[in-house]
C-alpha cells in the first residue's frame, strides 16, 4: 500500500524569501491570505538560520545541556555525553565560546584545568532549546548515531 500526498501549494523554485508560522491554536483572521504578523521576512529567516546552524552541530545541543545540568569540567562533559569523542568536545566547546555561548576558566592549581560555564547568551539558548528538548522526548524520534547532518 502506497500513500500519495496532494498538495495544491506551488513548489518553490527559487530562494524561500519568508516563512508563514501556523499554529494549531490560532484561528484565521478574517481577512483574506495570511496573517502578516506570521510571516517572517528574509531577516528573521536569516536569523533563525544562524542560530539553527550553532545549535543543529552534531554534539552541540547535548554539550549545552550537559553544562547547564551541572557539568564544569571537560571529563565531566565528556561522561554525559556518551559517544562523543574528546577531540570533537574539544573543538565543539572552541566553538560555543567564540560565538559567546560558553566561557572558558583556567584554574591555575597543579595541575591547572579549565571550567565551562553558560554566559547569559548561552543561558537564553537553552531556554529557547527546552521547548524543542519536551518535544523530542514525547515524539522519540530514532536516534541517528555516526550520521552526520
Amino acid at each position: 500500500m502506497s500513500l500519495m500526498i496532494r498538495s495544491s501549494a506551488p513548489v518553490a523554485k527559487g530562494p524561500i524569501r519568508s516563512l508563514l508560522f501556523v499554529s494549531m491554536t490560532t484561528q484565521r483572521h478574517t481577512g483574506g491570505g495570511p496573517d502578516p504578523a506570521q510571516i517572517l521576512d528574509d531577516e528573521a529567516c536569516r536569523a533563525f538560520q544562524g542560530g539553527m546552524d550553532i545549535v543543529g552541530k552534531r554534539w552541540t545541543g547535548a554539550i549545552m545541556l550537559a553544562i547547564s545540568r551541572g557539568a564544569r569540567r571537560f571529563g565531566q562533559i565528556l561522561r554525559l555525553v556518551d559517544g562523543l569523542s574528546d577531540r570533537l568536545l574539544s573543538q565543539r566547546l572552541k566553538e560555543l565560546a567564540a560565538h559567546g555561548l560558553v566561557t572558558r576558566t583556567i584554574v591555575p592549581t597543579t595541575p591547572a584545568y579549565s571550567e565551562y560555564e553558560l554566559t547569559p547568551l548561552g543561558e537564553q539558548l537553552i531556554e529557547a532549546m527546552q521547548p524543542l528538548v519536551l518535544w523530542g522526548y514525547v515524539n522519540r524520534l530514532p536516534a541517528t548515531d555516526g550520521l552526520e547532518p
